[in-house]
Parts: structure tokens; sequence; C-alpha cells
């Protein structure tokens, strides 16, 4: 059995671990609030410029990019995967990571049949340690990241879709639901197929159906924005992975805390009982002592 010491410096440290843990869910908070704003502050920018790629593509029948159509041949996919710098936020990387991996086990017989693009320390240590295919990586964004962060790498990879390097690009996060629920998600990025399918109708205003003027042609405009779109869609599903990174750390921090009160009681139960035991082995040898002198 412990000794009256021993339990009382573990609840010294316990209580320590708790002031850290609840010093952790309070920065986590804060941080998912800049990080839900920002994604929210993106989104209308996001909207906007899909309605126009797509008002674009839909209007001009004659106008084909290799970025709105499927290949015939999937020779070789690419997989941008979002995961986080540092642990201590439950299962945030490890569902994901799970997910893909079985994923890309399941399609693919080869290494040559694949690549992957890893955002973050967590997921580019799996992959590597796994040995599989790393074309590029980053690491070390900053919590709330700004695109001149991963411009090169998002520039990139849509580079790559356009020289054929890749012919299907898929993106792999976790989409923010609330601060304590968050969803593993694949996405196709590219080709942008999709865009032109999924589209909304353009709306309508008081003097009939919104349409765009543009200039010089819908080929040279599409040959501009699609791939700054597709660059969007990779910054967008950023800032909705820090989001949920943020409520996924918070949650765990708070889970810790719970736990360490949990523990902080049952330590101080038991050191009550010892105490007790100790009070009462005392006074049995006082009475014992006072009892053989008489």
């Amino acid at each position: 059995m412990a000794s009256l010491k021993d339990i009382k410096t573990r609840i010294g440290s316990t209580k320590k671990t708790k002031q850290i843990t609840k010093a952790m869910e309070m920065v986590s908070a804060a941080k998912l609030n800049r990080a839900q704003g920002k994604a929210e502050q993106f989104q209308p920018y996001q909207s906007k410029i899909r309605e126009v790629v797509a008002s674009i593509a839909k209007g001009s029948e004659d106008v084909s990019h290799p970025m709105l159509q499927e290949r015939q041949e999937i020779r070789k996919t690419g997989y941008i995967v979002i995961t986080s710098d540092r642990g201590l936020c439950g299962a945030y990387n490890s569902g994901l990571l799970r997910e893909t991996y079985q994923l890309i086990q399941e399609r693919h017989n080869s290494e040559d049949e694949y690549g992957l693009v890893v955002i973050g320390k967590v997921g580019r240590d799996f992959f590597k340690k796994r040995n599989m295919p790393i074309v590029q990586e980053i690491v070390g964004l900053a919590d709330q990241p700004e695109y001149a962060e991963i411009k090169n790498i998002a520039e990139t990879t849509v580079q790559m879709f356009t020289d054929e390097v890749f012919d299907e690009v898929f993106i792999h996060y976790n989409h923010f639901i609330s601060a304590i629920s968050q969803k593993v998600t694949e996405a196709k990025l590219l080709p942008l197929t999709s865009l032109v399918e999924e589209a909304e109708e353009p709306k309508e205003e008081s003097s009939g159906r919104l349409s765009y003027l543009y200039e010089p042609d819908a080929e040279t405009i599409l040959e501009k924005l699609l791939p700054h779109y597709a660059e969007s869609l990779i910054y967008g599903s950023l800032l909705d992975a820090k989001a949920s990174e943020f409520g996924a750390r918070m949650s765990a921090m708070r889970s810790a805390t719970d736990n360490a009160d949990n523990r902080i009681s049952e330590l101080t139960l038991s050191y009550n009982r010892a105490r007790q035991a100790a009070i009462t082995q005392e006074i049995n040898e006082i009475v014992g002592g006072a009892a053989a002198q008489s």
C-alpha cells in the first residue's frame, strides 16, 4: 500500500497536470474561434469563384478544358492528406490516417500507382515510416495559415495534374462539424467534373437571370481561373481541417482535465483512508502501551 507521502505527491502532480490541460483547453478554444472565423470569411470568396467559373463553363458548350474532363486511363492518383503538426488532439490524426491508408491499400497494387502530398508533421512521419511515396510535404504551418504559406504546394499539385503526372487528385482531411465532432472526408479535387454537374443555377435578379460579361473569351478566362479555383479548394480544406484540429484538441484537453479531477478525487479518498488508518493504528498502539504498563 502506498504511503501517505507517496499519495500526497501523486495528488500534487495530478493537480499540476490538470492546470496544464485546462490551460491548453482554453488556448484551443480561442484558436478554434479564430479558425472558424477565418474559414467562414473564406467561404463567400470560394462560393463566388465557383459560381463564376461554373457559369462560364456551362454557358460555353464549345469550350473544353483538361481540368474539367475525366481521363480515360487512370495511371496515377494523387492524394493530398492534411494532418496536424502535433498530437494531443484525440483521434483527429489517427482516424484520418487509418482510413486513408486503408483506401490506398484497397485501390492500388503498387506504389507506382499513387503519390502523396502531405500537409502536417504527423502525416508526414506516418507515411515515411511505411515507406510510402511522398512527392511533396509541408510542415510547421501557422495555426491560422495564410494562402501564401501553401501557395507553392497548391500550385505544384495542380500543375502535376495538368502535366499528367497525376490523372486524378483526391484530398483527405477532417471536416469540421462542431467543436466536439469532426468527420473524415475524401473529396475529389481534380478533375473538376463536379463543377459543372453540381453547380447551382445562376440566381435571378429583378431584371431577369444573372449573367456574366467576360473578356477576352471563355477559354482564356477558364485557363486562368480553373487552376486558381482548384488551389482555393485546397486552402479551404486546410482552413476547415484547422478548425477541426482545434476542436479535437479542445475536447481532448477537456476530457484530460475531467480525468484529472476524477483521479484527484480517488487519490484524496485513498489519502484520507490511509490517514485514518494511520491515526487508528497510532491510537491502538498508545492504548496497547498504556495497558501493558498498568
